[in-house]
């Protein structure tokens, strides 16, 4: 099973800073526990200078990572606010009939509400969930559906 990690960097800060990314690896350190046959990719962890990428190689990246959405099993996106960018990767994971799990507070908000499979209030949520196995349910439940 693959897994893509999708989640706010940049967010609406209008000068190029990212948001904290310290969610990233407990997100990895409990998949690995909890779903160790996943494999999990982070966007993050290839690109942490991507702030400093010029127009192609920052066009190249974006559209790379989205084509990536359409193929893989899973997208999870952490959504503390939004995010147009884990937006775009959350819809081309759906139209892809790909399993978007949410971790986030916007559960009112049309892209995170009717994309997701699953909506998780917070990462300690998530967390609970994915240590109950009931993530994995949904996981397995979805894919048999698409």
């Amino acid at each position: 099973m693959k897994i893509f990690l999708a989640g706010i960097m940049q967010g609406s800060y209008v000068d190029a800073l990212l948001h904290r990314q310290d969610y990233r690896q407990v997100l990895k350190d409990q998949l690995a526990i909890h779903l160790p046959q996943a494999q999990v990719y982070d966007p993050l962890a290839d690109h942490g200078e991507s702030l400093q990428y010029d127009d192609a190689q920052g066009r190249e990246v974006f559209f790379h990572h989205n084509a990536m959405c359409r193929e893989v099993d899973v997208l999870l996106a952490f959504l503390p606010e939004a995010s147009m960018g884990t937006a775009i990767e959350m819809w081309e994971a759906h139209q892809a009939g790909k399993v978007v799990l949410s971790i986030s507070p916007l559960a009112h908000n049309w892209a995170v509400r009717f994309l997701s499979h699953q909506i998780y209030s917070d990462l300690a949520a998530f967390v609970d969930q994915l240590q109950a196995g009931e993530v994995a349910k949904i996981i397995e439940r979805s894919l048999h559906l698409a």
